[in-house]
């Protein structure tokens, strides 16, 4: 079959139909690099992948990072690279309000990339869909490359030179106030990138921000707050962002080097909602 895209928005995105998620030709990786580079999100409908498949899937591009046992939530799979990204509890039930999964879980509703809070952060994320709710439970996107070229002068020659420090626990207590163990600070320390990069696919800059960024380096956090906030804002104007509407089946590829993301409300005490995300991370070996 061959391989047809349907672009999804403006600036960024796309429909990709003619690939099968479960079958490597030889030119897979290949094919999806180059969509890659040129949507940053790509959708792939009705793949099915069941866990093994999609961890097969994703190691065509990196190792695959491990989900972390922290003891939050039993885990739900028999593959560790593995992430729920979920509403259900290990009983089967929904997480309940207090429930830790839960607010741990809430993060996700800021705007952020994916493992931007490593020294060998997240390139490609794979987010495959299981269950989703008829309505509601979006996940928005936004195409920092293209933020990066509509910024104006001044702030792009403000921003060289400039780095950020990130972290996992800084935005998880912004929304549902969650509290790490010692041992997940440990593990999990913060990590330092430049706000803006230059990709190595596209050769086209992209600003690198999350809701994971605490402050500038070098500056106070009271001194980063406004320029942060301001780039942020100025990120997830309605122009730059794409909301993906989910249908069971969908397995959604996004570059975390050039995109933000996030959640969208539902009814998370009524309506199931079930996918399982993969990502590989930057520096880390790829396959020849």
């Amino acid at each position: 079959m061959a391989v047809m895209v349907k672009k999804l928005h403006p600036l960024f995105s796309a429909e990709v139909t003619g690939i099968d998620a479960r079958h490597d030709e030889g030119q897979l990786r290949a094919q999806i690099e180059a969509l890659m580079d040129e949507h940053a999100v790509i959708v792939l409908r009705d793949q099915k992948l069941e866990d093994a498949s999609q961890v097969a899937f994703t190691k065509l591009f990196g190792e695959a990072e491990i989900a972390p046992n922290s003891g939050r939530e039993k885990m739900r799979s028999a593959h560790p690279e593995i992430f729920n990204v979920t509403n259900l509890a290990a009983d089967g039930g929904f997480q309940k309000e207090d429930d830790p999964a839960r607010k741990y879980r809430l993060g996700n509703h800021l705007w952020h990339t994916d493992s931007s809070f490593r020294q060998n952060a997240g390139k490609y994320s794979f987010l495959m869909a299981h269950t989703v709710p008829a309505e509601g439970a979006d996940t928005e996107f936004t195409d920092t490359r293209a933020v990066y070229d509509a910024l104006p002068a001044a702030t792009k020659v403000r921003l060289e030179g400039l780095r950020a420090e990130h972290s996992i626990w800084y935005s998880r207590a912004l929304k549902g106030q969650y509290q790490p163990s010692e041992e997940e600070l440990r593990v999990r320390p913060p990590a330092q990138h430049p706000l803006v990069r230059t990709l190595s696919g596209s050769n086209r800059k992209a600003l690198y921000i999350a809701a994971h960024v605490s402050h500038i380096l070098g500056w106070s956090e009271a001194e980063s707050r406004p320029l942060v906030d301001e780039l942020m804002a100025f990120a997830v104007q309605a122009q730059f962002v794409y909301a993906h509407k989910w249908r069971p089946g969908d397995m959604v590829i996004w570059d975390n080097r050039c995109t933000m993301h996030r959640a969208t409300d539902f009814e998370d005490s009524k309506l199931v909602r079930d996918l399982r995300r993969t990502t590989v991370r930057e520096g880390l070996s790829v396959a020849a």
